[in-house]
């Protein structure tokens, strides 16, 4: 059955009976539909002409912790659809909505309290193994008390048994750090809040409400995701700890407050291997956070979350997040939490783990939309194809899959390539990226590029990087060590010469290495060279989906091993 009738061919949608939309981008009602979709739908792909919307029961949550009402959800999908909205997607629809907030997380003279809204559901829940654990006395027929400890847990457990609980026990106030935003960098430069920036923090705070104080931003690379926490802590005016990715990250988190709050010097801290200081806003890594010294041994370093009375914890790069830091945040959620990404897409698949413990998605931007708008660069993507030697067909051939991969990613013949995209970009500052260390010395060797890799000290690579910052290096090859967090605004060419198997997070972080606003032409490129015919092309093909979804297309050129310059693309 159907709820609407007729043909209306003006209209984008197409509702589909398996829960995906697609939506046709050339329609005059598409940027309307787009934006009422992106509020409840996630959107799985988005490639020149239509795009593809995904409704799950945590897209549906995700919704509901926004206040989007069903009825606002039902009226987009029926105005906005060519044909008529299968009736089973709108139940189901209703389904999903009505499972958020039948239990509620509560705080009153007793302590946290879990409610159900009716006595079968809290039977229900009393009688599941997974929740079980965590409850405690039964006050009511429908009241349950929890641990102050559990209050992470439950709400873990509860999501896993398709009813996500909405947290409105409160947070606790942490301690009182009033900042502000310069009107001039320490550069002198002028300074401003974007429009999406300054609307992200607002969906963030909430208006102070218990409602806020608890989610997810999702922004590209390069749209100022650091900007959008530091409006949150100007709001919140608290105590903050922010967890990011490296001490390099760590410090380009510390120069940013310096440069454009008005924090002073001895109010924030680093928390690193190097070292280990707590102050007011203290910086810290998810390295130093899960060190022990053995594998039985306690993690010493997570004592930091109760060192200070935090207002809010700030998880840079939130799909990153380890397991040990999954664990204690569990019991952290008394504190507000804000979580910032480029990809809610973890390789491990708990996405509901990261809205249960960390909060819902509040803002999130398109890609192609901040790219239309010039906050981020326009990128072109190319995939440069190369032939596998002759001499090492043979031992690709009887190797097995994982030494297959690493032949074919180490292939000798990508110097030569490498060689001739920078001589077409003979004046751009470029990165040369790569997961073998061995691969990467024997290109940068006969090129003269200095090399930063994990085991570069890190007084190097802060110099390195200054280095390439200020134009007094041009070339700078990288591992897996620059994917993530690390400021190179410069940088307008990328060189992709291994990657990590089908990881789609590492090809987006790549990409955005490259997508900071240019000084000249806002024009970045982004070159993936890969051995033809192998698993290597395989593997590119699936990191590469996730930009392919963000409506970045790939060129592909294909390299003979006798040809002097790279043919243009095909």
């Amino acid at each position: 059955m159907f709820v609407t009738t007729g043909y209306h061919p003006e209209n984008p949608l197409i509702v589909q009976g398996d829960h995906t939309i697609l939506a046709e981008v050339a329609s005059p009602h598409y940027a309307a539909a787009r934006d009422s979709l992106s509020r409840f739908a996630e959107l799985m792909k988005a490639p020149e002409h239509v795009h593809t919307y995904r409704i799950t029961p945590l897209s549906i949550w995700n919704a509901c912790a926004a206040s989007v009402t069903t009825e606002e959800i039902t009226q987009t999908l029926i105005g906005f659809s060519k044909y008529p909205v299968p009736e089973h997607v709108l139940f189901e629809i209703r389904d999903f909505a009505s499972r958020y907030g039948r239990v509620k997380l509560l705080r009153d003279e007793r302590g946290l309290v879990l409610q159900a809204n009716e006595e079968a559901l809290a039977e229900q829940i009393a009688r599941s193994k997974h929740v079980m654990p965590w409850l405690g006395q039964r006050w009511s027929p429908l009241e349950f008390a929890i641990a102050p400890a559990a209050r992470g847990d439950i709400k873990q457990a509860l999501i896993k048994i398709g009813f996500p609980a909405e947290d409105l026990a409160g947070y606790s106030d942490g301690e009182a750090l009033p900042l502000t935003f310069r009107a001039l960098t320490r550069a002198g430069l002028p300074f401003s809040l974007r429009p999406y920036q300054r609307e992200a923090a607002a969906a963030f705070h909430a208006g102070g409400s218990a409602r806020g104080g608890s989610g997810v931003i999702t922004l590209p690379c390069g749209a100022g995701k650091t900007i959008v926490a530091m409006a949150c802590m100007e709001r919140l005016a608290t105590s903050t700890l922010v967890l990011t990715t490296s001490v390099t990250a760590a410090r380009q988190w510390i120069a940013e407050l310096l440069d454009k709050t008005s924090l002073l010097e001895d109010q924030i801290a680093e928390y690193t291997g190097d070292l280990k200081q707590v102050r007011e806003v203290t910086v810290a890594t998810y390295q130093i956070m899960t060190w022990r010294s053995r594998k039985d041994a306690d993690y010493p370093h997570l004592k930091l979350f109760d060192s200070r009375n935090w207002g809010l914890i700030v998880y840079d790069e939130v799909h990153l997040l380890p397991a040990p830091v999954f664990r204690v945040t569990a019991s952290l959620q008394a504190r507000r939490r804000l979580g910032l990404t480029a990809t809610l897409v973890r390789e491990d698949g708990r996405e509901d783990d990261v809205f249960a413990l960390i909060g819902p998605k509040k803002a999130d931007v398109p890609w192609k939309v901040l790219e239309s708008q010039n906050w981020i660069a326009t990128a072109h993507c190319t995939e440069v194809r190369l032939p596998m030697p002759a001499a090492l067909r043979m031992d690709y051939a009887v190797a097995d899959s994982r030494n297959q991969f690493r032949i074919a990613s180490e292939n000798p013949g990508k110097l030569d390539i490498v060689r001739r995209l920078l001589a077409q970009h003979p004046e751009e500052p470029v990165l040369v990226i790569g997961m073998y260390l061995d691969q990467l010395d024997q290109i940068a060797g006969p090129l003269g590029l200095p090399v930063l890799t994990g085991s570069t000290p890190q007084r190097k690579r802060d110099e390195l990087f200054a280095r390439f910052k200020n134009g007094q290096i041009r070339v700078l090859a990288v591992s897996k060590v620059a994917n993530f967090a690390v400021d190179l605004p410069e940088a307008s060419v990328a060189i992709q010469i291994s990657g990590t198997f089908g990881s789609r997070q590492e090809e987006a972080q790549r990409l955005g290495r490259i997508l900071r606003p240019k000084q000249k032409g806002n024009q970045a490129h982004f070159y993936s060279v890969v051995s033809a015919d192998t698993v290597e092309q395989d593997y590119a093909l699936k990191r590469q989906l996730f930009l392919c979804e963000q409506g970045y297309s790939y060129s592909i050129v294909d390299v003979d091993a006798g040809e002097r310059g790279l043919p243009t693309a095909s």
